[in-house]
């Protein structure tokens, strides 16, 4: 990893848009700060292209593609995107209802299989928003040894379900996508980006091991500087990393990007 300074402006010049985590990369301990959400309105003003990339429920990335400057989301660690329809918000999903009532049913089998054996692993509060995925709390509100995660996520694996984790939640799941692949679906479908230009086009921004897809996807990475406790994690680290952590290291990433596009 490099550091921040170290991006070249004929890289950042050619950024068009910019993909990025919420947990941990643009809130802070799951506080909107001030930093962060202005640095968001200065890239909108600046034209850039915003998505944000998320393990969060469909239900957040309504919520936030309705009131915050970004074109769209994409949830549930690339499952469920979300996109703007005139003035209402739309969900899509690549499942049909028939298959999306049959993964669920294995999901919620699946979540009785671990309460059974792991009692003390708890659900997510945030769970009755999702569609697509069963997640569990592992930093969020509760502490879990990793022990007891690895244990969490074998079982999953015993279930012939996917399994991520963030640096809040674990993640189960029967959808074959990753936060790379569904937003490059995302990409296509809604703004006409192919997924050979928009892996040099858009940038990404994130913080933890669910985010290890889109660090080995696109060209331009950049980590919070959180980032450094998730490095076991990644198979391919970010390019770049910020000096500051969640929020403000957020903010210092977009400060980079407006200086390469304005020139400075």
């Amino acid at each position: 990893m490099r550091p921040l300074e170290a991006l070249a402006p004929e890289d950042g010049k050619r950024i068009e848009g910019l993909l990025f985590d919420l947990d941990d990369t643009f809130l802070s301990h799951g506080v909107l700060r001030r930093a962060a959400y202005e640095a968001l309105w200065d890239l909108h003003d600046a034209g850039f292209k915003l998505i944000v990339v998320t393990g969060r429920p469909a239900l957040w990335g309504e919520w936030v593609v309705k009131q915050w400057p970004v074109d769209a989301a994409t949830t549930e660690n690339g499952a469920i995107a979300i996109v703007r329809d005139g003035e209402r918000v739309a969900r899509v999903d690549p499942c049909d209802a028939a298959e999306r009532g049959r993964r669920r049913e294995r999901l919620e089998a699946l979540a009785a299989a671990v309460h059974a054996r792991t009692p003390d692993v708890k659900p997510t509060q945030d769970r009755a928003g999702r569609i697509s995925d069963f997640t569990w709390d592992i930093g969020e509100y509760e502490t879990v040894p990793p022990e007891r995660v690895d244990l969490v996520a074998s079982i999953l694996g015993e279930h012939g379900a996917r399994s991520s984790r963030s640096s809040v939640h674990l993640h189960a799941t029967y959808d074959a996508d990753d936060k790379a692949s569904g937003t490059v679906r995302l990409l296509a479908a809604r703004f006409g980006v192919e997924a050979g230009a928009a892996r040099f086009r858009f940038a990404f921004v994130g913080d933890s091991g669910n985010d290890r897809a889109c660090f080995s996807a696109f060209e331009t990475t950049f980590g919070v500087a959180n980032v450094r406790r998730s490095i076991h994690a990644l198979a391919v680290p970010p390019r770049y990393v910020a000096r500051a952590e969640m929020g403000e290291g957020f903010a210092e990433v977009a400060r980079a990007l407006l200086r390469c596009k304005m020139g400075a």
